[in-house]
């Protein structure tokens, strides 16, 4: 949904994970129904007439459709419109050429405004299924609904008639839908498709291209060009397009362990973040994790610290850390920062940046977030940001520690709202909610949580 090209896992994986699809696939008339709301994922729910739940792709609350379902299963059926008899009021037209085969977005049919109150009701429904309550009101951090994607992996392929494609993964598969254009993506990365798909017939060995990947900073474009086998020629002639069109190319080469360097210039990738004592500019590299929404990303870090009104003093421990995304704006506000990550690459990335931006109470170290650190030590703020698996080690320490504060921002609401239960029935009171739309457009939603311990 929101990770835009990336590959996804196959239909028929998904469907053995869910359990079996009671019918062979075929679609069959499912008669017409009124479609209720919204479930997490964006489709549209409904019940058929003998009660069943029915989810129902690109089907909006309060429209009456004519459904044939493609997948039945003991407790749901999945299906799609064959006609929408009523048609909701906050429909609109999608911005996207190929919205509904490519599987980049799945909300462009829903009105921004809407897009943003659902992902409101998404998260303090997992919340409430936890047993949490969330605070009201729950904040919004938004940005530009178009043109906001700094960061995007286009794939690469070369069919039997020797066509070489280039687009994003359709939906629920692994094709390529072919695009000349995307309207999340910024626009000087949007301007790079076309020659992209320019350069890649006139390559000696284009099979051998896995992926592309775009990515723009502040004041330069990389395209990474994902290499399965070292390519002389083709390497002289990305470098000669480089230059051409002012994009610095990192060329990523081997299948195992692939190693990557710059074809020509080398590229400086860099962003800057405001709401500390003063600004604090971080570089990273290829590779590295970055929050594909620069605008949302920027409010989201101001809220965290307008949220935590630092003194000077405090003591923080940062885990997920990544390259310093909130390490090195605290920094600039409290008195020691202690960043984990798991990447040995990115904290040597984090130690660089602290150092270039002169903060020397920034201790970063690798460490397995697996396993919770020992808070015996009790810093005053913890600050979590972990992947989609979330921070269960790191919530259970928690739930038994002493730390006064602790600051979660997620990418998944239910593994979220999973780690938030646990704080609370450590001792925790949930102060503060905010949903960030990192990726409007899509169902997927980023979230920050503000627990006290009580008393």
């Amino acid at each position: 949904m929101s990770r835009l090209g990336e590959r996804r896992t196959p239909r028929k994986a998904r469907r053995h994970r869910q359990g079996p699809a009671i019918s062979d696939g075929t679609a069959v008339s499912g008669g017409a129904v009124e479609i209720e709301r919204l479930s997490h994922d964006g489709r549209g729910v409904a019940r058929d007439a003998a009660g069943k739940t029915l989810f129902v792709s690109d089907a909006l609350p309060g429209e009456r459709v004519a459904v044939a379902v493609h997948a039945s299963r003991k407790r749901y059926d999945e299906a799609h419109v064959r006609e929408r008899l009523t048609t909701a009021a906050a429909r609109v037209a999608p911005a996207c050429a190929v919205y509904g085969r490519c599987g980049g977005c799945d909300l462009q049919h829903l009105a921004v405004t809407a897009q943003r109150e659902h992902k409101r009701e998404v998260l303090a429904d997992q919340l409430r299924r936890q047993g949490v309550a969330a605070p009201e009101p729950i904040e919004l951090l938004a940005g530009a609904p178009l043109g906001y994607r700094r960061r995007a992996r286009l794939g690469v392929r070369r069919d039997h008639a020797g066509e070489v494609h280039l687009g994003f993964r359709a939906r629920g598969s692994h094709h390529l839908v072919d695009v000349d254009d995307c309207p999340v993506l910024m626009p000087e990365l949007a301007s790079l498709i076309a020659p992209l798909r320019a350069l890649l017939p006139t390559l000696a060995a284009p099979r051998h291209v896995g992926h592309l990947e775009l990515v723009a900073g502040e004041t330069e474009r990389v395209v990474v060009v994902r290499q399965l086998r070292e390519q002389a020629e083709d390497a002289r002639r990305w470098a000669a397009w480089g230059e051409t069109h002012g994009v610095a190319v990192a060329w990523l080469v081997g299948r195992e362990q692939p190693g990557w360097r710059w074809l020509g210039k080398p590229g400086t990738l860099r962003y800057t973040l405001k709401g500390g004592a003063r600004d604090v500019t971080l570089d990273f590299a290829p590779g590295d994790f970055l929050q594909v929404n620069a605008d949302v990303n920027r409010q989201l870090v101001q809220r965290a610290l307008a949220w935590l009104a630092p003194t000077g003093g405090e003591r923080v421990h940062d885990l997920f850390a990544g390259i310093g995304n909130f390490s090195l704006p605290l920094a600039t506000r409290v008195g020691e920062v202690t960043a984990l990550e798991g990447s040995a690459a990115m904290v040597q990335r984090l130690r660089d940046n602290a150092l270039a931006n002169g903060l020397t109470n920034v201790t970063a170290r690798t460490h397995d977030l697996g396993i919770a650190p020992d808070w015996r030590d009790v810093p005053d703020i913890v600050v979590l940001d972990p992947p989609r698996e979330g921070a269960e080690a790191a919530c259970d320490a928690l739930a038994s520690s002493a730390v006064p504060r602790v600051l979660y921002v997620a990418c998944d609401p239910a593994t979220l709202a999973r780690d938030a239960a646990r704080l609370v029935h450590g001792g925790y009171r949930l102060r503060r909610a905010a949903v960030a739309d990192m990726f409007t457009q899509t169902a997927h939603l980023e979230s920050m949580l503000l627990f006290e311990r009580a008393g």
